[in-house]
């Protein structure tokens, strides 16, 4: 994950895992971050059927899905720290375990409120479990292997990422067991049982990175509290026409996040341990990665919510449905994900510009298409448009992470990688947000699918915008990733 030559230490050489024990340890990691990615998007599917069987206002039900997001982002930096001051094995097994209870509190929740607290639990658990992935894969590959891990970890979470629909869609069709919609939190139990004993034998020991270091309760403090006020607002704030509070409240948070970075800078040149390296603040092409992942993490978040809402809402399609109409871009990501791993060693961070103008070619034919069929428009019209998204999707997931994370040296990386993930959670509140905002302005009181589709038409450029912030920013970034070059 960095350009720099990283001699590994007698540790780690010694403690290095065969092949074969470093793979089935790398599935441990890829499981933990499908059961995040999954679970991030898979209750919003179900809303209808929660709704059916508990009851509960709307407002409650956004919340099913919303307080997952915004207590994983909060908590994400704490997670990435804990990583690096207990171990990184021992942090991710936790969270493994804590998340496939949470999981099973949210399957037997009696009422909106209890399915809400499980959901607060498992964001704040999955925060603890998925920064620990990028670390334990260079630990399992060292710097020299860890771009095959990393051809294979893109394509997969990309797919992840979109498939919630879908999976929780068939899950809620097929009724196993009479389970209803509690299977796409029960579904999580046998993930979570095979990998934590999978972890427990494949997983290396390894000394932690920074043993020695404490955490900062004023640093936690103050990035749990920043990260509310950012978060809250935009999940919230849409649904309540942007009022003043919305505003004052994000302005807030940015103040509160500003004296936070200060604070680290502070502890850092004081020697003492920060909660986030102000080092990697300093990398500009970490910066701009930020910014990619902001960018591209956004349109993919607000092009979910227009397509859900227009085929759910506007054309009157099952979730199910709406998982097959949509099946196109997990199937054309695969063949993205492909063409990227060849083109990767190539021709470097280029290979994210294509992707980011195929997706954003697709995005546009598919606003085109929506604004020449109008309320007549059907699954196949957009099955083309939404395979050219797909495929260029799936050659921006491959080399992403691996090329923003190139050059951050091995103690900042739990900062490095945490950080990463809270801008990823932010993003996709950003993108539902912006694209939400333009969607429902734009549907106002209007009724049936011609509505709809015109709000959709209106609204999918603002990802494709989101896409142009990307593109701008992979200019910054490392040329390649890792051991690729």
């Amino acid at each position: 994950m960095s350009t720099l030559a990283l001699t590994p230490s007698p540790a780690e050489a010694r403690e290095r895992p065969t092949p074969r024990a470093a793979w089935l340890g790398f599935l441990v990691v890829l499981t933990a971050a499908v059961m995040d990615l999954l679970d991030s998007t898979i209750a919003q599917t179900a809303a209808p059927a929660i709704r059916r069987s508990l009851g509960g206002s709307y407002a409650e039900l956004e919340w099913i899905s919303a307080a997952y997001t915004l207590a994983m982002s909060v908590t994400l930096l704490l997670g990435s720290r804990l990583g690096d001051i207990v171990g990184r094995r021992r942090v991710l097994l936790a969270g493994i375990t804590g998340f496939t209870g949470a999981s099973v509190l949210c399957s037997l929740a009696p009422s909106p409120g209890a399915l809400i607290a499980g959901r607060v639990l498992q964001g704040v658990v999955a925060a603890i479990m998925v920064p620990q992935g990028f670390g334990l894969i260079r630990e399992l590959f060292g710097d020299d292997g860890q771009q095959k891990a990393f051809g294979v970890f893109g394509p997969v979470m990309g797919l992840a990422a979109i498939a919630g629909p879908l999976v929780g869609g068939g899950l809620i069709n097929l009724d196993v067991l009479g389970a209803g919609w509690r299977a796409i939190f029960l579904v999580n139990v046998p993930l979570g049982l095979a990998a934590i004993v999978a972890g427990i034998r494949y997983l290396p020991r390894l000394e932690p990175v920074t043993p020695e270091a404490r955490l900062d309760p004023t640093s936690i403090a103050m990035a749990m509290i920043g990260g509310v006020a950012l978060v809250y607002p935009l999940i919230q704030g849409r649904e309540h026409g942007w009022p003043a509070w919305s505003f004052v409240m994000l302005a807030v948070g940015v103040v509160i996040l500003i004296a936070f970075a200060a604070l680290q800078g502070r502890r850092s040149r004081g020697g003492r341990a920060p909660l986030v390296e102000p080092s990697i603040l300093r990398r500009r092409p970490y910066v701009a990665g930020l910014a990619v992942v902001t960018g591209f993490i956004g349109a993919m978040g607000g092009m979910m919510i227009a397509l859900n809402v227009t085929y759910q809402t506007g054309l009157g399609f099952t979730p199910w449905a709406c998982g097959l109409a949509t099946v196109a871009i997990p199937v054309a990501a695969i063949a993205g994900s492909i063409t990227s791993s060849a083109l990767l060693p190539k021709i470097g961070r280029r290979t994210m510009h294509i992707g980011i103008v195929v997706m954003a070619a697709g995005l546009a034919t598919a606003d085109v298409v929506l604004h020449a069929a109008g309320g007549g428009v059907s699954a196949w019209d957009l099955a083309a448009p939404l395979a050219l998204t797909g495929l260029g999707m799936g050659m921006v997931f491959v080399p992403m992470f691996d090329v923003i994370l190139a050059g951050v040296e091995p103690h900042q990386l739990g900062s490095a990688s945490g950080l990463l993930e809270s801008i990823q959670q932010l993003a996709m509140s950003i993108g539902i947000a912006a694209v939400g905002t333009v969607l429902f302005d734009r549907l106002g009181s209007g009724h049936g699918a011609a509505a709809f589709v015109d709000a959709a038409v209106h609204a999918l450029p603002v990802a494709i915008a989101l896409l142009g912030v990307a593109w701008v920013g992979v200019f910054w970034l490392p040329r390649h990733a890792r051991g690729s070059h």
